[in-house]
């Protein structure tokens, strides 16, 4: 089991611009997958493996959050911090300025709008076992077009939508307190650029391939498939470990 104490860090601050109106009255991460928003499903993700600890980086709306876990507060069980990373920040700064609430030998941090059926546990034995700065889950999502092999003229191979042959930067992300060295307290800092450019440089970051489900809530078309999964109750997030 995972120690209940290992925090969650969960970036909720940007703004969804891709969903385009749907975030002008709330921030994504609150944006209802059937009967709760996707930010929760995150957290209870990562709560179906023991976690119960969770601090939420906002910024875009940040009083839509405490909003929402006023009326719907968490399980008594979990420990919920929200902390107003600023509004205009990218994802290092955020992380950077929840530095002083780490207080454990590593910690989790994801994106509140993506869900998976990733195996936690497997991904903190791949962590430890490794023994580097950072493990990100690399996950290889649906083309976004059928594929067609030719032969000439003549089609050989007909794939609707194939999984992508390479992998991308899927979140679920598990650090060492060391990498806040990495981050700079300055709005720009941005995650996914030089710090962990420079974690790769240095042989501090690997890769947990995760081949099963995981789907990310950036687009009208994302959020209609997600509450499709949903409504048939096949949303493999939810299947308990």
């Amino acid at each position: 089991m995972i120690d209940p104490k290992i925090p969650v860090v969960i970036l909720c601050g940007g703004q969804g611009r891709r969903l385009g109106s749907t975030t002008e009255l709330r921030p994504k991460p609150l944006i209802d997958i059937g009967d709760r928003p996707i930010v929760q499903h995150v957290m209870e993700i990562y709560a179906g493996f023991g976690c119960r600890r969770f601090i939420l980086c906002l910024g875009y709306k940040s009083e839509a959050f405490h909003g929402y876990f006023r009326s719907r507060p968490a399980p008594r069980d979990w420990d919920l911090t929200l902390v107003d990373t600023g509004e205009a920040a990218m994802t290092g700064a955020r992380v950077k300025r929840i530095a002083h609430l780490i207080d454990t030998p590593y910690f989790f941090l994801t994106y509140a709008d993506g869900v998976s059926d990733l195996d936690v546990w497997s991904l903190v034995d791949f962590h430890e076992h490794h023994g580097g700065l950072v493990t990100v889950t690399a996950v290889r999502p649906p083309e976004r077009f059928g594929i067609l092999a030719l032969d000439g003229d003549r089609v050989t191979k007909f794939a609707e939508k194939p999984p992508a042959t390479c992998y991308i930067n899927g979140g679920f992300f598990v650090l060492k307190p060391g990498f806040f060295d990495f981050l700079a307290d300055d709005d720009a800092c941005v995650l996914e650029r030089d710090p962990l450019e420079r974690t790769a440089r240095e042989g501090e970051l690997f890769a947990f391939r995760h081949d099963g489900f995981w789907q990310c809530l950036d687009t009208a078309k994302d959020l209609d498939l997600l509450n499709a999964l949903w409504q048939r109750g096949n949303a493999p997030w939810l299947h308990s470990p």
